[in-house]
């Protein structure tokens, strides 16, 4: 193992910075974010002209949301923002009421809400497993501030609300234009959402313990078992027939080529460059101290504990920055080489996991161990490039096909490996995971928002015990960086 240098014995401009800093600048910062979702909402209402803005709403509301349900398709660009902005006031409210001492895990679970908030998750299905966890606190007489991260991953499970209320007692009887709620639909997501509660606080630490922290999304492992056994349950073990994702006719949307890549692309570079220069302001004008958390392993690292939360901004600036340039790149590939097929742009998926790989960005994930896990995924499409020439095969997907995308965006909470191993494990765990990516879903049958979470978190158990059979030592320690 590599000697490193303590990061204990650096200078930090942060080291007056007290957790009640932290906490304030998280509280201020998730709603200047939600402020800026909905001020994104009004500015893409004018520029879209959407005339059934509320409409788009309600069928947000009111319609099943498996994976992958597009929101800019199902309701629009407005109105998809407007739902990601009230969801994200809801919960920095919730961070506000409940007394909470915002830490990293909080910011992790308040981006994983806004980040399905495009694709799955809306104001009306996120209730239910939230209020499940607060009953669990009640019951078991625990503080619920200690468990406000837990009821925003329980979210997750949004989408088994949504089938409850508009589809599962419905059966083939369900339209979108013509949503209906029946008496035991609403009772059976009751039950589950109160249910879920209780099971998801228990499930967290031995899933944890069993990836022994190498995934990030430690929730999606979790989560993701969970749906496994609701959804063979629900479906398999009642012998109902299998629901599909909801099928959207949106001609005006899908004529266009990237999505709405240039809306996105400005917005989240604003949003980038306004959070960067907010850390750079809070840091004393400075970026002094990034080259530590740059350094860092990210292994059981705390970003916000030990370089506080304007370091923690710059690192959400540049690493979001750099997340923008990748997409914008790997859009274009099939215009380069005319031989793939086309992927997509910003649809609201899309958007979504821009949020999604920043989760951790306060708590583990910076740009230098996430590049290996990106390198690993362009190393599987290019063996497949290549085997698919030789086979005279038809090359089946490209970077910027939707769950390659959807899949990296989770697959960077699989950097503890690089920050551990180095870069050849990291290249690797990228790998592993880009393979499995695509298959992961039919095993909770796309009820599981964090599918991704779910997908890192299988890649965690199959390459730990590899590493650890041919002793593969970590070069790193974890509370060491290298220089």
């Amino acid at each position: 193992m590599k000697k490193a240098v303590l990061h204990k014995h650096l200078p930090h401009p942060n080291v007056g910075v007290s957790h009640d800093s932290n906490h304030r600048i998280i509280v201020f910062y998730t709603l200047f974010l939600s402020l800026a979702l909905l001020v994104a909402s009004v500015v893409a209402f004018f520029s879209t002209h959407e005339e059934q803005f509320l409409q788009g709403l309600v069928r947000i509301l009111t319609s099943p949301s498996k994976l992958v349900t597009d929101y800019f398709a199902l309701g629009g660009l407005a109105s998809t923002f407007l739902n990601a902005a009230i969801c994200g006031l809801a919960c920095n409210f919730i961070i506000r009421i409940s007394k909470v001492k915002a830490n990293a895990t909080t910011f992790a679970g308040y981006m994983l809400v806004i980040a399905h908030c495009f694709y799955g998750l809306n104001f009306l299905n996120m209730w239910p497993s939230f209020f499940g966890v607060v009953t669990y606190c009640l019951v078991r007489k625990k503080k619920f501030s200690e468990h406000v991260h837990i009821s925003f991953f329980s979210t997750a499970l949004a989408p088994f609300i949504s089938e409850f209320l508009f589809r599962y007692t419905l059966s083939e009887n369900f339209s979108a234009e013509q949503p209906q709620i029946t008496v035991l639909g609403v009772c059976l997501a009751l039950i589950f959402g109160l249910a879920s509660g209780f099971v998801v606080p228990a499930l967290l630490p031995g899933t944890t313990s069993m990836h022994r922290g190498f995934n990030l999304f430690k929730a999606g492992l979790a989560i993701g078992i969970l749906g496994i056994f609701l959804n063979a349950f629900l479906f398999q073990s009642l012998g109902l027939e299998q629901s599909e994702a909801l099928k959207i006719y949106n001609p005006e949307y899908y004529a266009l080529p990237y999505g709405y890549r240039g809306f996105v692309s400005v917005f989240f570079a604003c949003l980038f460059v306004f959070t960067l220069a907010l850390g750079f302001f809070l840091n004393g004008r400075s970026l002094k101290g990034y080259k530590a958390l740059y350094n860092s392993t990210g292994y059981g690292v705390d970003f916000l504990d030990k370089f506080k939360m304007p370091l923690c901004l710059i690192n959400i600036g540049i690493y979001g920055l750099l997340i923008i340039a990748y997409l914008n790149i790997v859009f274009i590939l099939p215009e380069i080489f005319p031989a793939l097929p086309n992927g997509v742009g910003f649809t609201g998926a899309t958007t979504g996991v821009v949020f999604a790989a920043l989760t951790f960005a306060a708590d583990g994930q910076q740009p230098r161990t996430v590049f290996p896990i990106v390198i690993g995924y362009v190393v599987l499409f290019v063996i497949m490039c290549i085997i698919c020439s030789i086979a005279d095969l038809v090359i089946p997907w490209t970077l910027s096909t939707q769950a390659y995308i959807n899949g990296l965006a989770f697959a960077t909470g699989l950097c503890t490996f690089s920050g551990k191993y180095g870069f050849k494990v990291g290249v690797l765990a990228g790998f592993l995971s880009a393979v499995i990516c695509t298959s992961t879903a039919t095993m909770h049958g796309g009820f599981v928002l964090y599918n991704g979470g779910f997908t890192a978190g299988l890649t965690a158990l199959v390459l730990l015990p590899i590493l650890d059979f041919y002793n593969v030592k970590p070069r790193f320690d974890s509370d060491e960086f290298h220089n």
